[in-house]
């Protein structure tokens, strides 16, 4: 696809990051017409979000839309390095919503993506498989690749005037992939040209969560984005929680952002 490993530009300058309270039952509102119960709001989960504040950021570039299935195989086959796989015992340990069934789908055979899903984003990866592909691409380019940071992220999705989504105000389950409308599962990277965000990113909200460099609470990793299983709510740039950096999720990817493109 045409879009993938295009780079967008985030110039210097401030932007409104985090929530007001009234943004966070925006969010909750949302979330309830979605999954058609209250269950966001009795877990608290947008409680965490920061606050609303201006933050001052140089400039940096960001990688379009998620790293794909097939950008990352070159990684795989190219160094050895495992590939994106978890089994069943270590899956049922991480505690999470999805049975096992739903991880197959997502199982690489060899070294060979899943068929199909080569243009669909990357996941069962780790915070360090992201780093480690951050390493090789920075040394066969000769650029310095990395995570971005929370803060470049939601700058990168929401530009600079704290709207709740990458298009603006009001939700538009027709411009992400998420549970309202998707397939229930990934799809190709930059599939909702109408979602993108005023820099021209995409997939900054719905599709996968995705990694940053930014630590959680100490023993995890900030991850944003929302993802397919989700429904208008939680994909909200603003919107935050953390995982476990070793956890391989079906719902987490990752995109690169550098200090110049």
């Amino acid at each position: 696809m045409a879009v993938a490993n295009a780079w967008v530009e985030v110039p210097e300058g401030d932007f409104l990051m985090g929530s007001t309270t009234v943004q966070i039952e925006q969010g909750y509102a949302i979330s309830r017409a979605g999954y058609g119960h209250d269950g966001v709001r009795r877990a608290h989960w947008f409680d965490l979000e920061l606050p609303r504040k201006t933050v001052a950021l140089p400039f940096f570039c960001i990688r379009k839309t998620p790293v794909t299935q097939r950008e990352y195989a070159a990684f795989v086959r190219t160094t050895g390095h495992r590939v994106p796989f978890v089994d069943e015992q270590t899956w049922a340990s991480y505690r999470l919503a999805h049975p096992y069934e739903r991880v197959k789908p997502y199982l690489w055979h060899g070294d060979t993506p899943p068929e199909g899903r080569e243009e669909h984003p990357v996941v069962l990866v780790s915070y360090q498989d992201a780093l480690d592909y951050a390493a090789w691409l920075s040394e066969k380019d000769g650029k310095h690749y990395r995570l971005p940071s929370e803060a470049e992220w939601e700058k990168a999705m929401r530009g600079t005037d704290g709207r709740l989504f990458p298009w603006g105000d009001r939700y538009r389950p027709d411009r992400l992939n998420n549970a309202d409308r998707g397939p229930f599962a990934t799809m190709p990277v930059g599939s909702f040209p109408d979602g993108a965000s005023p820099y021209g990113v995409l997939d900054g909200a719905g599709q996968v969560f995705e990694w940053t460099s930014t630590p959680w609470n100490g023993n995890g990793i900030t991850v944003k984005g929302g993802s397919w299983d989700d429904h208008g709510g939680v994909c909200r740039p603003a919107a935050r929680h953390g995982r476990l950096m070793n956890l391989r999720h079906i719902l987490i990817g990752f995109r690169l952002a550098a200090d110049g493109c």
